[in-house]
């Protein structure tokens, strides 16, 4: 049974990885949807990010990661998905999480969305969180893979040239 998993991945984290190691042993494949056009400002651009979370997972035998543009259930539909996950890491994810996945589900009514709990150790880290504190000063190793950590170096490098 196919699953997708989508987000922005800005950047990918050990919660993230956390529950995709946990929905790979459930579904197979595992597509982990990396957004192209986001909502949201990012920091890496789309490429930056879909090099971080592929080589977060490369591990990972049944995990498709793949980049896509548009809604998520028309990528779903065109994948033959019909199961969606989603975390929740805190009760103020919920309203949110609630609306998309009431609205993914009139779009999309045979389209079934989970959402995952995450592990305890990882319940409040947040991409924003992760990012903040790294700008800040913050030691990030404990948070997020070592390509991400030196992906944010390099982009404060960046902001200083």
């Amino acid at each position: 049974m196919k699953a997708l998993y989508p987000g922005t991945f800005d950047p990918i984290t050990f919660g993230h990885i956390d529950l995709i190691e946990r929905a790979q042993r459930i579904f197979n494949p595992l597509y982990v949807g990396v957004v192209k056009q986001s909502s949201k400002p990012t920091l890496f651009t789309f490429e930056e990010r879909l090099y971080l979370v592929k080589n977060s997972l490369k591990k990972l035998k049944n995990v498709k990661v793949e980049g896509f543009q548009g809604l998520v259930v028309e990528y779903a539909r065109k994948k033959g998905i019909k199961i969606l996950l989603r975390g929740l890491r805190m009760i103020s994810d919920f309203e949110y999480e609630l609306q998309m996945a009431l609205t993914n589900r009139k779009l999309s009514p045979d389209l079934e969305i989970l959402f995952f709990m995450p592990h305890p150790d990882y319940s409040y880290i947040s991409s924003r969180l992760i990012k903040e504190a790294f700008f800040l000063g913050a030691d990030i190793s404990c948070f997020v893979p070592s390509c991400v950590v030196r992906a944010l170096k390099a982009k404060k490098k960046a902001e200083f040239i």
